[in-house]
């Protein structure tokens, strides 16, 4: 049997009832695509359990892919993140209430390591599709780049032919439909002024993942 792929998506976090990574991965579960099985997992939005969570869960599922998930609020398509680096560094509080300055994700790691799914590929797949992607060289410094450095650091750590990396997708339509309704509401922002209008259907968003998985699959096994 093939080795599965894994697919992992946050929970929501920040005041916001949905994510669209959890829904997406959720989508995912259980679908065989490129011949490997699907497994999704919901990751928690604490910085003090994501690495112990990323090694957990590749000696659980032993994948041939991992594909993380993550909200960036704002961005109009999808992003396929290059690097992760080896610090934290948050502006919001985690679902912990932690709030990460200038800390390392694993000390004494390296201060940045590669994405190994076939980012390129990745990308002109998803143009391919007709859907809107770009490579990005920051993940930013919350969860979504600690959770990259982490499965990229607990795989090299573990010896595991494992691709890891992270595409950030944008907000679900009915999202900004609210932020819409309470920025009018609040009186406080005029609407053009807000930056984090982007967003896309979570059909499109599951689409995307399933081209992540099944390129990253056919060129690394």
């Amino acid at each position: 049997m093939a080795r599965p792929a894994l697919v992992t998506g946050f929970m929501p976090y920040g005041g916001r009832g949905v994510n669209p990574a959890a829904e997406i991965a959720r989508a995912v579960e259980g679908k065989t695509i490129a011949g490997a099985p699907v497994v999704s997992r919901l990751l928690p939005v604490a910085f003090a359990e994501i690495l112990a969570t990323a090694e957990a869960l590749l000696r659980e599922i032993n994948p041939a892919v991992v594909v993380s998930v993550g909200l960036w609020p704002g961005e109009p398509v999808i992003r396929i993140e290059r690097v992760g680096l080896n610090v934290a560094d948050f502006e919001i509080a985690d679902n912990l209430g932690y709030v990460a300055t200038d800390e390392p994700v694993l000390g004494n790691g390296a201060v940045g390591k590669l994405a190994t799914l076939p980012i390129k590929a990745i990308e002109e797949a998803l143009l391919d599709a007709g859907i809107p992607a770009r490579i990005s060289s920051t993940a930013g410094t919350y969860l979504c780049n600690a959770c990259l450095y982490s499965f990229l650091s607990a795989a090299a750590t573990m010896r595991l032919p494992v691709a890891c990396g992270f595409i950030h997708v944008p907000y679900l339509p009915s999202q900004v439909a609210d932020l819409v309704r309470r920025t009018r509401e609040e009186a406080l922002l005029e609407l053009h002024q807000r930056a984090d209008m982007a967003s896309m259907e979570l059909a499109t968003g599951v689409r995307a993942v399933e081209i992540v998985i099944a390129t990253a699959v056919r060129i690394t096994s």
